[in-house]
């Protein structure tokens, strides 16, 4: 007579390194609904089942936590961009496609700030580090660039063409990434989000016209 299947209990412990990960996970989530203030890792440590000690193995503090579940954020952004850039069609000129790559890095980072507004914001929430990720916190997409950096290739493909002289190139994705970030912010967290949330994408491309020309 055969043995009756046996469905194992639920773990309630972690193997090396999977506990780190769900507290990240849980910390993202956390990020999604309540933007940087709603990353606690007590609360992360409740999600995942675990006892609030265990999690100090892996973040010692609740600065920790969020400066991994920030490096997290600005990986989604930066494959949006990306997601954006993929879709650009292939055999364009190269002036069109350098200006098409601009437009596409610019519009998704409006994209995610408007379908993602609480990663967005944690994303964007720290000032002491830039994009400075580490191997545990990687804040590039998978192409291997972070948002900061994905702006930069672009502008660069604008000199390449001739579409920007050189000598305007030093300091422009500062330009770029302020106006761009100032419209993403007035929508997300400002008076502008029920004026023109619905057109942001329209809105947004005007923007973009804007930036290309000034630069």
């Amino acid at each position: 007579m055969p043995f009756p299947s046996v469905t194992p209990p639920p773990r309630s412990t972690y193997r090396h390194g999977d506990l780190r990960r769900a507290l990240l996970e849980e910390g993202i989530e956390l990020a999604r609904t309540g933007g940087p203030d709603a990353v606690v890792l007590r609360e992360a440590t409740r999600r995942a089942g675990v006892a609030p000690n265990a999690a100090y193995r892996h973040f010692a503090s609740r600065e920790a936590l969020l400066h991994a579940v920030r490096a997290a954020a600005l990986s989604a952004v930066a494959a949006a961009m990306e997601t954006e850039l993929a879709s650009l069609p292939a055999g364009l000129p190269a002036a069109d496609f350098a200006r098409a790559s601009v437009r596409a890095v610019g519009s998704g980072y409006l994209r995610f700030a408007q379908t993602e507004p609480g990663l967005f914001r944690t994303a964007f929430a720290r000032s002491d580090v830039l994009m400075q990720g580490t191997p545990e916190t990687p804040t590039a997409g998978p192409g291997g660039l972070n948002p900061f950096e994905l702006l930069g290739a672009a502008l660069d493909k604008l000199v390449e063409a001739g579409v920007m002289p050189p000598e305007r190139r030093p300091g422009a994705e500062f330009l770029a990434w302020s106006a761009v970030h100032g419209l993403a912010m007035l929508v997300v967290d400002g008076p502008l989000g029920p004026m023109i949330g619905p057109q942001l994408p329209q809105i947004g491309q005007r923007l973009l016209d804007m930036v290309e020309k000034g630069l």
